[in-house]
């Protein structure tokens, strides 16, 4: 985030500070000009408790008292956001009765651009010498403790005003106050004459990198020589003009010693190779919140879920953060940022977007006492009491339980438990050495310059501390030991961070190990893409989940959609014309070599979960056989496959580089004196600028012993700073093109610290415009996507979603909605913020029923009409109510999620979200005057995009509440001239669907509709028809059957255009419809692709005279059914369609088989009434028995044996069925069981062969043509390959 808003120019441009180890150093504390100014939006304080609080308790305004330089080209310094990040709390007074230990903290600070700039603090506590604020100080508390006294005593009358009390005070009530204040002597008192008053000062260290050790270093020892008792060597504005102007940036893959006050440090970089720097210790923040914590965070940081981090120690907000931050390589967190939020800062928590923020918790504040405004969507990460509070509905980390193992085998070789809970350091910062022997010999021993005899004494040295104990060599000063204890312990932190990394690293790498097969390069330049953007598909994101394992599904449909993924696919497809960004080309290398040392495919494409160790194992084996001979050695005896770690531990035990020491400046005579415990006023002309000394590359620490090659070494600095200059160019050659990257994202990162009112208002303006560019966003997407997917459905394309994929874009739009209901709300009335506003809504409009229930005829009249239209089926209310009572055990964010997709499937989301904002007393109510749902304009487009999903048809909420009981009404409609014949059937129903059937229900007589309710059927397929009366009267003929959902509002239409009764059409007492879902309006189309086929017209006249032309066409159907129903097998299952429409409905198996078999029939030579398939099929097999009865079979090429033996049990047992489903339906029964059962191949070539077959078909029907019956035959036996089940209504009685 770009520092911004600096009140005075830079006076000098620093064109080298991208490669500067530090960009500025600042000092934050009181300014005794202005005085005491109470910090009402401090951390630690609360306005109704501030003046409850001893003065000493309470938190005053601190300033940027100085910074330096006043300011760099690319980073202007905003002195309000380095004040507020430094010291959170403002002004912290002590005495000399409290604890007075320096506190360190860091805080990181990002760009526009996405790079981020780190701060590092340490705050001391230095004696107060101005009287001014001492006297203030005593004043404070006088006033406070005789406030205080007078409110608590029961005998006084009345107690003054804080004005009339200063007014009132003089010289002898103050003593008198002050002996009180002095015999109470209780915590919190203050007493000039007794007390040594302290205040809180900071000094921060700016780096663009985050050189946390170093910095802490750096900072500890100029605190060290601040409170010691000798001078350190040299003024303190030699050491910082070293750090912010002569030391650079460690090359990439180098280390680089520098020197503090007290003694030499070293920092470094990973090489081009390696991850990219990360010194936030990965270990603390496992040991503070265990393993399956850590990986539910993360899991969370993926899903770009709102993330807050809550503890008392500002340092573990940033280590947790910054640890989640490191291991989401090689992707990006691309939203809000802020680990520390100070107060001030707070209206951000309800920002509705995702962000990942920190808080401070004061001591003994409990959970319930942080007011958010809205929960659904939020993970809550209690670190000091290792507690985790996750989303709802979180789907697990891929191989979760095989990555927590690993992580604690890894935790456990270093020491630390994988459960969390354990208390680690106070972030104080550690003191250095200050003898300059031990720090010659430390130096030498870095930098290897210690050999033989030497080496031996002071390793002997280091054991003789360790088993004495470490006695103190001078006060301030550190053991041997304990030196070398913090250099083992940093180098474990370094190692153990590194593994830690690599685990995650490898997760991602097997995870997304060929994503570059599914990246989409569509456009031809970059203009065009970015110009595209929005219409633009760039990852094949159906394709890529077709090849993942089931068990990874939930968490990648949801990963795929997120921001962090998608700019990693940008930054893939624009590389295509500019240089890839640094952390993308790491992986894309990785891969590549992984790759290219991975010797067992089939292993790497399985599922198995491989270890980060082996992985590398393998890499490294291979890499020392192909330099060393197959022969020589196995991997097993290589001791350390990954090299990472022992780079880090070469690079850290010695330095590559020195720069410059510190040299005595131009300073003024008197400047720069020592006066212990207190932070001198630092010479501003030498700190503002560089001056003009020997380049910092020239000069080399001389050592005691020479080194040739070091010293060449570091004289080469010159060539290394000249290649990161040449990086740092190429990058900002490349910027614009950064832009791109981020030009998605509305917010302004270098404007959220800024508080001040008009900032305020600014911000909360871009999330509206932030909110409503991506409901447009996310809107067109699901459009596109469901189209897609219906264009499928009807066979006019390839799949391109699966249902998984469509649940995660609804879940991403209920997560939308209550981002946008929780924007600006005033006060939390749950965790979901859309179901509170709802309840809300629905209180008031049953206080809004009360009058009408007012007797009097014309009352009720009203009464009658007002409840006609609330509970009208469908509305708002009605659908609240059925929420509430179903029996789910739903909390409130469920019940929200359940009402969304209720109202998404009835096509009413955005007329029930305009109705519900329709009660303005009730916003106004509820949402502060920024709130997005305040401001008109985009809340009526708002809801314009969400409109446009009325468009599609969705099955959202019957797919996902499966278990909920629903109330179906079904309408038999029968032909209009002959409706009068249904006052003689006495029907039944039986509706069945993807979850299960309703069982027969009985219609009572006379009446054709019947209402009932079941277990949620899902989406219908199948209706079966029945009526019990055989009479000969007992006839109709069906139009349809209307079956209507009473609660998600669907209409099934059911078409038959058949008889039902004995003795008209084919005699059937009961018939299997196949039913579609009409859309509101769609009536007139009902039927025209899935529904059941029309009656056939007799072929006797249309087949005869047109059987030419249409053999060519039935074959050309029969092929296409049959690929349907191929296709339909080689999709995958979440997106497969309905199997009983591609054999029974309209252009199924079942109708291109029955055209196949009437092409040609002779039907009035055989049978004196319509023909029926069935008719000439019975036939054949009666024929078939007789023949072989007879032994007249030897006269055909039949012979008897398996197809024919089993034809004619099929057709005997079909016919032998209890159930009166016509001819037609016994013919499509036969398709199904033979299809099913892999005969239906073997016995068309058997009916085209029999004699009977000659006489009654013409001699160009297609069953009399060997080369279409052989094609037919080939194209059903492709089908045996598949598993076919049916519908229980298709089977039902037919034991086979």
């Amino acid at each position: 985030m770009t520092i911004a808003g600096s009140s005075s120019a830079p006076s000098h441009s620093h064109g080298a500070a991208s490669c500067r180890f530090a960009h500025y150093f600042v000092v934050c504390g009181v300014d005794t000009e202005t005085g005491l100014e109470p910090d009402d939006g401090a951390e630690n304080t609360d306005s109704s408790e501030a003046f409850e609080q001893s003065p000493i308790r309470r938190s005053f305004k601190s300033k940027v008292l100085v910074h330096y330089p006043e300011s760099t080209d690319r980073m202007p310094l905003n002195k309000d956001a380095v004040n507020m990040l430094c010291m959170p709390r403002g002004l912290s007074f002590r005495t000399q009765a409290d604890r007075l230990d320096p506190q360190f903290h860091s805080f990181t600070m990002s760009f526009d651009d996405g790079t981020r700039s780190y701060g590092f603090v340490l705050t001391f506590y230095e004696e107060v010498t101005s009287a001014q604020i001492i006297t203030a100080m005593q004043t404070l508390y006088q006033m406070h403790h005789v406030e205080h006294h007078s409110a608590s005593s029961a005998s006084s009358p009345s107690s003054s005003s804080m004005d009339s009390l200063v007014s009132s005070l003089d010289e002898s009530d103050v003593e008198s106050l002050a002996g009180v204040s002095a015999c109470l002597g209780c915590a919190g008192s203050f007493d000039p004459a007794r007390d040594t008053l302290y205040v809180s000062k900071a000094l921060c260290l700016f780096t663009p990198l985050p050189f946390l050790q170093a910095a802490r270093q750096f900072l500890s020892q100029l605190h060290q020589a601040v409170t010691s008792h000798t001078a350190p060597p040299l003024p303190l504005e030699s050491y910082i003009h070293n750090i912010l102007y002569e030391v650079p940036l460690p090359p990439p893959g180098r280390s680089l010693r520098f020197h503090g006050v007290q003694g030499p440090i070293v920092c470094q970089r990973p090489g081009p190779g390696e991850l990219p720097l990360g010194e936030y210790p990965l270990g603390e923040a496992f040991s503070l919140l265990g393993v399956d914590n850590m990986v539910q965070l993360l899991t969370c940081a993926l899903l770009e879920t709102q993330v807050l981090l809550c503890s008392q120690d500002y340092q573990r907000l940033m280590t947790v953060a910054e640890g989640v931050s490191t291991l989401l390589f090689p992707f990006q967190w691309q939203h809000i940022y802020l680990p520390i939020v100070s107060a001030p800062l707070h209206h951000l928590l309800e920002a509705p977007v995702p962000f990942m923020m920190g808080i401070h918790r004061r001591e003994g504040a409990q959970r319930s006492s942080l007011h958010l405004p809205h929960e659904a969507n939020l993970c809550f990460v209690d670190i000091d009491n290792h507690c985790v509070e996750a989303p709802e509905d979180l789907p697990l980390f891929p191989d979760q339980i095989e990555l927590i193992q690993e992580l604690s085998e890894v935790l456990l070789r270093f020491g630390l438990p994988p459960q969390g809970g354990a208390t680690t350091k106070p972030a104080t910062a550690s003191p250095r050495l200050s003898s300059l022997v031990l720090e010659d010999l430390m130096e030498d021993r870095r930098n290897g310059n210690l050999g033989g005899e030497e080496l031996a004494v002071l390793e002997r040295l280091q054991a003789l501390a360790r088993r004495c104990g470490g006695g103190k060599m001078s006060e301030g000063e550190k053991t041997l030991g304990n030196v070398f204890e913090e250099e083992e312990e940093d180098l474990k932190a370094a190692k153990l961070n590194i593994q830690l990394r690599e685990v995650f690293a490898g997760r991602f790498a097997a995870m997304f190990g060929r994503y570059e097969d599914f990246v989409i390069h569509s456009a031809l330049d970059l203009d065009s893409w970015l110009s595209n953007r929005e219409g633009t598909l760039s990852f094949d994101k159906g394709s890529f989940l077709s090849v993942q394992p089931a068990s990874h599904l939930q968490f990648l449909s949801r990963f795929l959609e997120t921001s962090m993924f998608s700019a990693f696919v940008d930054g893939k497809v624009i590389s295509r014309w500019a240089d890839r960004e640094p952390m993308q080309q790491l992986f894309d290398n990785r891969l590549e070599r992984e790759r290219l040392y991975d010797t067992d495919e089939e292993e790497s494409r399985s599922c198995r979960y491989r270890k980060c160790t082996s992985l590398f194992e393998s890499v490294c084996g291979l890499s020392f056989r192909m330099c060393h001979g197959v022969k020589l050695l196995p991997i097993d005896c290589i001791d350390r496959p990954h090299v990472s770690p022992q780079n880090i531990e070469r690079r850290l035990l010695k330095a590559d580089h020195t720069a410059i020491h510190p040299h005595l400046l131009d300073m003024r005579i008197g400047q720069g004196r020592h006066q212990q415990g207190y932070f001198p006023k630092l010479q501003a002309d030498v700190l503002a600028q560089g001056q003009n000394t020997n380049k910092w590359s020239s000069r080399v620490t001389a050592s005691r012993r020479s080194d040739p090659k070091r010293s060449a070494l570091t004289e080469g600095l010159d060539n290394e700073q000249r290649q990161v200059l040449s990086h740092t160019n190429t990058v900002k050659t490349h910027r614009p093109l950064e832009k791109h990257a981020f030009a998605r994202k509305n917010l302004r990162q270098s404007k959220l610290l800024d508080s001040s009112p008009q900032a305020v208002s600014q911000t909360h303006r871009e999330f509206v415009d932030g909110l409503l560019s991506e409901c447009r966003l996310k809107t067109k997407r699901m459009l596109m996507e469901r189209m897609g997917k219906e264009s499928v459905e009807l066979g006019q394309g390839e799949a391109n979603i699966t249902g998984l994929q469509e649940n995660t874009l609804i879940l991403g739009l209920c997560d939308l909605l209550e981002r946008t209901w929780g924007h600006g709300l005033q006060l939390k009335q749950g965790k979901s913020a859309l179901w509170s506003h709802l309840l809300h809504y629905q209180a008031a409009h049953g206080k809004t029923e009360a009058p009408a229930e007012s007797p009097g005829c014309g009352g009720l009249e009203q009464r009658t009409f007002d409840e006609g239209t609330l509970v009208l089926r469908g509305s708002l209310i009605q659908d609240m109510r059925f929420i509430q009572t179903m029996s789910e055990g739903l909390s409130e964010v469920g019940q929200a999620r359940a009402w969304i997709h209720l109202a998404l499937e009835k096509k009413m989301l955005s007329q029930h979200l305009k109705e519900l904002l329709t009660n303005q007393e009730l916003l106004r109510q509820l949402y502060k005057s920024h709130a997005f749902l305040l401001c008109e304009e985009e809340r009526e487009q708002f809801l314009f995009h969400l409109l446009s999903l009325n468009t599609v048809d969705y099955l959202c909420f019957t797919r996902v509440f499966t278990s909920i009981s629903i109330s179906y009404r079904v309408v038999i409609i029968p032909m209009k001239k002959l409706s009068i014949a249904m006052a003689t059937v006495n029907p039944w129903v039986c509706v069945s669907g993807e979850l299960g059937d309703s069982g027969v229900r009985q219609l009572s007589k006379n009446t054709q509709e019947i209402y009932f309710q079941c277990k949620n059927l899902g989406r219908l397929s199948t209706l079966q028809l029945g009526q019990e009366n055989s009479g000969l009267l007992a006839k109709c003929l069906i139009d349809c059957v209307m079956v209507y959902n009473e609660i998600t509002g669907h209409t099934y239409k059911f078409p038959c255009g058949r008889w039902l009764g004995k003795g008209v059409g084919d005699g059937s007492l009961e018939r299997v419809l196949i039913g579609q879902l009409v859309s509101p309006g769609g009536e007139e189309d009902a039927g025209r692709w899935t529904g059941t086929p029309p009656e056939l017209a007799s072929p006797s006249q249309s087949v005869r005279t047109v059987l030419g032309s249409l053999g060519s066409r039935i074959q050309e159907d029969m092929r296409e059914a049959a690929n349907n129903l191929v296709k339909h097998f080689h999709k995958p299952e979440q997106e497969r369609g309905n199997l009983t429409v591609l054999l029974c409905g309209e252009g199924g198996l079942v109708l291109s088989l029955e055209k196949f078999l009437l092409h040609g029939l002779k039907s009035n030579r055989l049978f004196q009434r319509n023909v029926f398939v069935w008719d000439f099929v019975e036939k054949a097999v009666v024929s078939m028995e007789t023949a072989d009865q007879m032994g007249d079979l030897h006269g055909s090429t039949l012979t008897k044996g398996p197809p024919c033996d089993s034809l004619c049990r099929y057709v005997n047992a079909i016919n032998a069925s209890p159930r009166n489903i016509g001819k037609e339906g016994k013919f499509q029964l036969f398709v199904c069981l033979g299809i099913r059962d892999r005969l239906l191949s073997q016995w068309l070539p058997l009916l085209a062969e029999f004699p009977l077959t000659a006489r009654t078909y013409e001699e160009a029907a297609l069953l009399r043509d060997r080369a279409a019956v052989h094609s037919l035959s080939r194209i059903l036996h492709t089908l045996n390959e598949f598993t076919i089940t049916l519908e229980t209504a298709l089977v039902k009685g037919v034991d086979l």
